[in-house]
């Protein structure tokens, strides 16, 4: 396991950023998945007060420093934002789930010095990993290193 990947999953206290309305997105998903496996996790959506019954936050800088990680489930194009406030609120360690990395969110997160972690899904790696995700995991790990 890579470095970026076992300090994110030290983190206890996470944000999602990418929660739909509608609730069948990979953030649901996770947010549900996380808070399951024993995780502290905050809902994040620019214009949602509540979805599924779990309060929102507008951005990170609403959290008031009580998130040590933030996993991204959004569109590559929007992700910028998201790196900066994370940057400026304090939170180093940030997942990009795959199909929210970009060539651009990745130099931006080098020069703002995050630890990231892309191409990776974090179900595959947030304990306890069972199931599917725990198959899927024990797949990859023989594939890339062929």
């Amino acid at each position: 396991m890579n470095h970026a990947i076992e300090e994110f999953i030290k983190c206890r206290s996470i944000a999602v950023v990418g929660l739909s309305r509608g609730g069948r997105k990979f953030g649901n998903s996770a947010f549900a998945e996380l808070a399951k496996r024993g995780y502290e996790v905050f809902a994040v959506h620019p214009h949602a007060v509540e979805i599924g019954g779990t309060r929102c936050v507008p951005d990170l800088a609403a959290l008031h420093g009580k998130v040590e990680g933030v996993i991204v489930c959004i569109h590559p194009g929007e992700v910028p934002g998201v790196l900066r406030d994370a940057a400026a609120s304090g939170v180093r360690n940030v997942w990009l789930q795959q199909g929210a990395e970009s060539p651009e969110a990745v130099a931006l997160a080098e020069d703002l010095r995050l630890n990231l972690v892309t191409k990776r899904c974090i179900l595959m790696y947030a304990p306890p990993v069972e199931g599917f995700h725990a198959w899927h995991r024990a797949v990859h790990r023989i594939f890339a290193k062929l």
